[in-house]
């Protein structure tokens, strides 16, 4: 099934059911008003949104409409928990053989993860607003799920059960405010401004064999102002999502809607590009001295996408410009 958010003018928009091929969609906020409401209710909504998912497909709903991306909010317009992991390890061992880094303790055996700012999120053709060109304007594509009740202390396996929707995302940063923050030891503030979501969130059933072991086995690309940027894949995961909701579960429940992102995706093979751009002037500085690669400026876009392996829509495009 894949649900989506239209912009009604509210915080929180109205619950749509997008067409497979994202062609078509429906209102479904007579069964479920948001998908907050929809994810909390799962259990007993999920008949009911299934069967009109179905007769969309077919073509069976007299009210279907043509589905339009930029009249989408994120699908979870504001969440009340935002937790961002960083599971692919390849990453971070960039980035810190760059700026030469400690390593971090039991890095590849405790997932990292902060907590961001849920109260509002960018749709996926919202502009991205550049504060100052000397904030180092980044981008992170990653991967997210959206879970039902996790109780505290759920295993893996069990956390990875609660996964209800997949969802994929830009998760914006500001590089230059980052360093004082990480020193600080209390987190992320000023360096993580809203992040952007694709405009559909999809079951896992969608992905077939491409959700496997946890992991979104899918490549994301990213393109730079229409120029390919990276075109690395999901499957690379250090940590599966089960593992990353049930460390954020060690000490307390998670309530239905909370976000857990992937955090940006990379792998072993750096011709493939990068998600990030952090992550490009990192290579540059090991392999030159210094990075070449400049960050974001008003007038640029980006694109991001991750389709199904014979090419087929799955959550839709963020398509963003830099104001």
């Amino acid at each position: 099934m894949k649900l989506a958010t239209r912009n009604n003018g509210e915080r929180d928009g109205e619950l749509m059911i997008v067409s497979r091929d994202l062609r078509l969609m429906a209102r479904a906020d007579d069964i479920a008003p948001t998908l907050q409401h929809a994810v909390e209710r799962w259990e007993s909504l999920f008949p009911a949104l299934q069967q009109r998912y179905e007769a969309l497909n077919d073509r069976l709903l007299a009210k279907a409409e043509p589905f339009c991306a930029k009249a989408m909010m994120a699908p979870l317009p504001r969440a009340w928990q935002w937790l961002d992991g960083s599971a692919f390890l390849h990453h971070g061992e960039r980035m810190q053989q760059a700026f030469r880094l400690p390593p971090i303790p039991d890095v590849d055996r405790i997932p990292l993860m902060y907590q961001g700012s849920g109260d509002h999120f960018l749709g996926p053709c919202d502009d991205i607003p550049c504060r100052d060109e000397a904030d180092g304007l980044d981008f992170e594509g990653e991967f997210a799920v959206l879970v039902g009740e996790v109780a505290m202390g759920a295993d893996p396996q069990t956390a990875l059960g609660a996964v209800r929707l997949l969802l994929q995302l830009n998760d914006v940063s500001l590089r230059a405010l980052a360093p004082r923050e990480m020193k600080t030891g209390f987190g992320f503030i000023h360096a993580k401004p809203p992040s952007s979501f694709a405009p559909v969130a999809v079951t896992p059933d969608e992905l077939g064999d491409a959700w496997r072991e946890g992991r979104v086995c899918l490549p994301l690309s990213v393109t730079r102002n229409g120029e390919r940027f990276g075109n690395q894949s999901g499957a690379q995961m250090h940590f599966h999502f089960g593992e990353l909701i049930a460390h954020a579960a060690l000490t307390r429940p998670l309530r239905a809607g909370t976000l857990v992102g992937s955090g940006t995706v990379s792998g072993s093979d750096t011709a493939l590009g990068a998600s990030c751009i952090a992550e490009i002037r990192a290579l540059e500085r090991v392999r030159q001295g210094e990075p070449s690669t400049p960050f974001l400026s008003p007038g640029e876009t980006v694109r991001m996408e991750a389709r199904t392996a014979d090419g087929q829509p799955l959550f839709g495009a963020i398509e963003q410009k830099i104001v």
